[in-house]
């Protein structure tokens, strides 16, 4: 950029330096400083491009150029002059587009990156959003299993407690029954009866019914 101006800076002031003496001076000196103005136009076209970005108009500026210097050789003074004006303003009107074009491909550039950037952006916050979500998710799961580990424990304590309760229940009172019996006899009673008519004495025995005892035990198994 800083070349381009200096060159566009020198093609003026090389104009305007030979605009004042212009009526002095000979038609062939004039002719040589428009071409001169229409080569340093011609060159800083390319510079900005203009060469690539519009081949053919700068090959048009570049062409009347050619014929300037031809006419010049050919002592067509007027003709020289008339046809370096020409390409120094097809020069002009190159360097304008291309900056112009350059500045719109620039710009189309930084428009472009930045909506690179925001989809960057979306796309790494999206990705974080989901490593986020499956974090969650991750710690959803692991509290889920947890509460059935919980859950389990505390079903595995109840059936423990129960098993407990039913074991203490268990210890039933186991009866033990210790039956006695009285195996002797009762001494017989001795009955004397007496009658007017004496009869020989009888002794009569009564016999008692046998004397059962029963003791029942309850024992805890300890």
């Amino acid at each position: 950029m800083k070349t381009l101006h200096r060159t566009l800076l020198a093609a003026t002031m090389l104009a305007v330096a030979w605009t004042g003496p212009a009526m002095a001076e000979g038609k062939a000196d004039r002719a040589k400083k428009a071409i001169a103005v229409a080569e340093a136009k011609i060159s800083a076209a390319d510079t900005a491009g203009a060469d690539t970005l519009l081949a053919v108009d700068q090959a048009k500026a570049k062409q009347a150029l050619a014929d300037a210097r031809e006419d010049l050789s050919a002592g067509r003074k007027e003709e020289a002059i008339e046809t370096a004006n020409q390409a120094s303003m097809i020069a002009d009107a190159n360097l304008g587009q291309a900056q112009r074009m350059k500045a719109e491909r620039t710009a189309a550039r930084v428009e472009a990156a930045k909506t690179d950037a925001a989809i960057a952006q979306a796309q790494a916050s999206e990705a974080s959003q989901q490593a986020a979500a499956q974090q969650v998710a991750a710690a959803n799961e692991r509290a889920a299993s947890a509460e059935q580990s919980a859950q389990a424990a505390q079903q595995d304590a109840m059936a423990a407690r129960a098993t407990a309760q039913a074991a203490m229940e268990q210890k039933a009172a186991v009866e033990t029954t210790v039956t006695t019996q009285n195996t002797g006899r009762v001494a017989a009673k001795k009955v004397v009866k007496t009658r007017v008519v004496k009869k020989p004495t009888h002794t009569t025995r009564v016999a008692w019914p046998v004397a059962t005892t029963t003791t029942t035990v309850t024992q805890r198994v300890n």
